[in-house]
């Protein structure tokens, strides 16, 4: 997307903590109870996270975390693209640079934990096409019918 501006956010404007809103709802109203591993505002707080936002000008397009998992891999959490901007690559763009970070820091591979259904498939597809490949549970994660994970060696 031409003109996109990839930052790192300390969270604390309001466009992007109502993205963040927005995130944990669709979450929770596309997946089961008890299947939802989004991170809120005090989660994505926490140390060991680094989050993105892409801007459109004064507008947030999207929003992006990386949480370091302590043994040379990190979680991919919190994508998500707003509203607004589906469709044009805000996503790719927040993931080129996670992964861009991902490999300065030194971590060896990337995670992610995400849901099945309808609502998932857009972000499964750009998460293929990144090189993702699907994979066994990580960390504290347990698989289940809902959820799946993938796995991206850097």
């Amino acid at each position: 997307m031409s003109g996109l501006e990839i930052r790192r956010d300390d969270l604390s404007s309001d466009q992007t903590r109502a993205l963040l809103t927005l995130h944990l709802s669709g979450m929770n109203a596309n997946s089961p109870a008890g299947h939802v591993f989004a991170l809120d505002l005090s989660g994505l707080l926490a140390p060991g996270i680094g989050v993105w936002s892409a801007w459109d000008g004064e507008a947030i397009a999207g929003i992006g975390a990386l949480k370091a998992l302590g043994d040379g891999s990190g979680e991919i959490k919190s994508m998500r693209t707003h509203p607004d901007h589906l469709r044009k690559g805000v996503g790719a763009a927040i993931l080129a640079r996670i992964i861009e970070d991902a490999r300065a820091q030194g971590l060896t591979r990337l995670s992610l934990e995400t849901g099945s259904g309808a609502a998932f498939e857009p972000a499964l597809a750009m998460y293929r096409q990144r090189g993702f490949q699907p994979g066994g549970a990580f960390g504290d994660y347990q698989a289940s019918a809902f959820n799946q994970f993938m796995h991206l060696d850097l």
